[in-house]
């Protein structure tokens, strides 16, 4: 068994889901990729916003509203300090990852002329595909797509020429969901950079296993979803450079993102709240500021170190079963990993150790391409976090095994 630094077990018990049973099994939760699991700490401060001063913010000068206000914008700098982000209203709360794209697809609307070019890799979720398909029918922009190979890696050489004087913007996940690789982001930002492009990096599966200095890395656009990491659903960021933020327009007309309204003229607030119209997801605000905290306690390189040992030790151990194939072998991955077994349908896998307590997700994972790509209907997949252990591993083998000799 390989040692870790991390006390696994006082971690699973600041997750009260973790000790319940499903079909009379243990739970042993592997579809952290979807969503991961929230610990007491962050449960208590979403209690505590109802409990104390549930009210509206920016806009009262009551106490509650004050208080309200003060913690979500401590919130907000912590998300700053947390990404290295140069300043606090470059951080746009959303409702999440897929919100913040379509603020930015819907933006370059106002940007970007017919023959212009755009570029995503072919392993993006769903949801940074739609929303530039969508953009490229109102505009008349090509969509070109950054190919990738068999190991799951994007094919770098292939990107480089299809960078021109016509990209106008370049897209691409930071880690993908289906595969567990983790994308070059600096290579692919700079060279990008180098035509003039604008860079929107899809952080959402990457949030989670990876410390992101933002800064450093030099995007344009960079997006994350709390459910991801620890923190409640229906809230996310945008990151945004001010300089990108100040030339977009607003995405959503109301309150909050107005300086003056008359029937005659509206004039729109400065950032953040320019994109921020109408009462936000407060307490999941405030809540995914109580998750960067607990992730950051525990601390995000020994996350990632434990992580990394998680994925090894599971892949060595799927892979002893015969007839099983690992889609997304790229050296550089975490969190994920993708298989199939010969002869069986991943929905018949998934409900049977599901019955077992075990949680995987089946399906093509909102990244039907990849899956196109690999031509299979979809994959088993099993995604970890730092509150999963080994045994769980052991279980999840000894249950696929199980699946397979009742399905073969």
């Amino acid at each position: 068994m390989i040692e870790t630094t991390l006390d696994i077990q006082a971690i699973r018990k600041d997750f009260p889901i973790l000790q319940r049973e499903v079909n009379g099994k243990p739970l042993v939760y592997l579809d952290n990729a979807a969503t991961s699991q929230t610990p007491q700490q962050v449960i208590d401060a979403i209690v505590d916003y109802y409990h104390r001063y549930n009210a509206n913010i920016h806009r009262g000068v009551h106490t509650l509203s004050q208080e309200a206000t003060d913690a979500y914008e401590a919130a907000r700098q912590k998300i700053q300090k947390h990404f290295n982000i140069a300043h606090s209203h470059e951080v746009i709360m959303t409702s999440g990852t897929t919100d913040s794209i379509n603020l930015v697809a819907n933006g370059f609307s106002s940007f970007l002329k017919k023959n212009d070019e755009i570029l995503v890799s072919a392993m993006e979720h769903h949801s940074n595909i739609v929303p530039w398909q969508m953009l490229c029918e109102r505009t008349g922009a090509v969509l070109k797509v950054i190919p990738m190979n068999l190991e799951g890696e994007l094919i770098m050489e292939e990107y480089h020429k299809l960078l021109s004087e016509k990209t106008k913007l370049v897209f691409f996940n930071h880690v993908s969901n289906a595969l567990g690789t983790i994308n070059p982001v600096k290579e692919i930002v700079d060279a990008a950079h180098t035509v003039g492009a604008a860079v929107l990096v899809d952080g959402a599966q990457a949030a989670a296993h990876i410390k992101t200095d933002l800064q450093a890395l030099d995007v344009d656009f960079y997006t994350v979803s709390a459910h991801k990491m620890c923190g409640p659903t229906g809230v996310g960021i945008l990151y945004g450079k001010e300089e990108w933020l100040k030339k977009l327009p607003p995405y959503q007309g109301g309150g909050e993102m107005i300086a003056e309204v008359t029937f005659e003229k509206t004039t729109y607030a400065g950032l953040p709240h320019k994109f921020e119209a109408g009462t936000p997801n407060i307490c999941g605000g405030i809540a995914f500021g109580a998750a960067l905290d607990y992730m950051n306690s525990i601390g995000f390189e020994v996350i990632a170190q434990y992580e990394d040992e998680l994925v090894q030790y599971a892949t060595e151990q799927l892979l002893t079963i015969e007839g099983l194939k690992i889609y997304g072998t790229a050296a550089n991955k975490t969190s994920v990993i993708s298989f199939n077994i010969d002869g069986i349908h991943p929905y018949d896998i998934g409900t049977i150790v599901d019955k077992l307590g075990i949680a995987v997700r089946t399906g093509h994972h909102c990244a039907q391409p990849i899956m196109d790509f690999y031509k299979i209907p979809g994959t088993v997949r099993a995604s970890f976090s730092f509150y999963n252990t080994m045994e769980e591993v052991d279980k999840l083998v000894e249950g696929v095994n199980r699946a397979k000799n009742m399905l073969l």
